[in-house]
């Protein structure tokens, strides 16, 4: 059967953008967990996730016994994850808002951004705004767990990445295409392909192009240490393992930093 083809931003169709990350769920919320006892001397009870999308985090950290406030400027997203929260007699905080400009009920103990989702943040300003708002809403020694990918100067300016994940009789395979790289203005355009394919044999593909903010490993200590009031503790790549740290240089591309308020 042909796959209808729907050009939209994947971020509105929260059930398959879900159902491709959702291996990556228990990983982080591990990690997370390994964190808050390493780095944390107090107890860890209060959690805020930017852009938390479908709530994966949302809800596997609230099934773990945190408060969890969560944020996302997509109404179809927090739509999806407050009747995920209510079928599973979960509950969570969540209102809509942008990475940008948030006022939560803080302050708290530890906040997390996984999947890029920092990246999404385009200029240096934007980025800034962002910290410092996180820092402003954490209390001192509080920590920001953040994900993403790095571009190193002899990245390649054309790549591609697929992988598959299957869940629920449906099988979801995502495709992410650089279509572009300025380097110069540090900016990468990106095509991102979701194909669904559900029992039946019915189909539906995505197809989302936008523009993610390019950092070397040199850029984002920069973008960091310009802020005030986090230092970095440690960095880890993908594979969360809390006692494998890596350092931050170009050898790098996947990086899970973790900042800490100091003031």
């Amino acid at each position: 059967m042909a796959a209808k083809l729907v050009t939209a931003n994947w971020y509105d169709f929260p059930q398959y953008y879900d159902a491709a990350f959702r291996s990556d769920t228990k990983p982080q919320a591990n990690f997370l967990e390994a964190a808050m006892e390493k780095y944390c001397d107090f107890p860890v009870r209060r959690l805020l996730e930017p852009a938390c999308g479908s709530g994966r985090l949302v809800a596997e950290m609230s099934r773990r016994g945190y408060e969890v406030v969560g944020f996302d400027i997509s109404e179809q997203a927090l739509k999806y994850a407050r009747d995920r929260l209510r079928r599973r007699g979960l509950s969570a905080h969540l209102f809509k808002a942008d990475m940008r400009n948030f006022q939560a009920p803080g302050p708290f103990d530890l906040a997390y951004n996984f999947v890029n989702t920092f990246r999404h943040l385009l200029t240096e300003r934007e980025a800034r705004r962002h910290l410092e708002l996180v820092r402003d809403h954490l209390r001192p020694g509080g920590l920001y767990v953040i994900g993403l990918h790095l571009f190193p100067p002899d990245a390649d300016n054309h790549s591609c990445e697929r992988w598959t994940e299957q869940w629920g009789g449906q099988r979801v395979t995502v495709t992410i295409r650089v279509l572009e790289t300025d380097r110069r203005r540090r900016l990468e355009l990106l095509r991102m392909s979701m194909l669904v394919r559900k029992r039946g044999g019915q189909q539906v593909r995505l197809r989302t192009d936008f523009h993610f903010r390019l950092y070397s490993a040199a850029q984002l200590r920069r973008t960091i240490n310009s802020v005030g009031g986090f230092e970095l503790v440690e960095t880890f790549d993908f594979w969360y393992r809390i006692d494998e740290p890596i350092e931050l240089n170009d050898d790098v591309e996947d990086v899970v930093l973790v900042l800490r308020r100091t003031r």
